[in-house]
């Protein structure tokens, strides 16, 4: 049976609340992983591996939190993400809003594509196909 969206936003609620030892009141849709909840590189792997069980989901490294992208010159230059570098990001991140980071693909900015409803988006289509 399919999850609604408010379904998988209270999971990934409780997963957040737990992984990060945060109040469930500040996990909200636009709060962002690092800046508002505080999450380190460490929680990536605690996070993925407590939606994986959550949601009883598979989640292959570097899907929900794409990695390597930093590392190629031909997708970063001065700091900033090329076109090459956003349109590979956006192929591998589709459950994220581009909207604000297009206007300045600063490389220091990329923390903030990861936001709850960013999981919400990926975990949504992982459990409903």
């Amino acid at each position: 049976m399919a999850m609604s969206e408010q379904d998988v936003l209270e999971k990934v609620t409780e997963t957040l609340v737990e992984a990060l030892g945060v109040d469930d009141d500040e996990v909200t849709p636009e709060a962002t992983l690092t800046g508002d909840l505080g999450a380190e590189s460490i929680d990536f792997l605690d996070i993925v591996f407590r939606l994986e069980k959550a949601f009883d989901i598979k989640i292959p490294r570097g899907e929900l939190f794409p990695d390597n992208i930093l590392n190629n010159p031909e997708f970063v230059q001065n700091g900033k993400l090329t076109d090459a570098g956003l349109t590979q990001l956006k192929q591998r991140m589709p459950h994220a809003d581009f909207s604000e980071f297009e206007q300045d693909p600063d490389i220091n900015k990329m923390a903030e594509l990861f936001k709850v409803q960013t999981i919400v988006n990926y975990v949504k289509t992982k459990v409903n196909g």
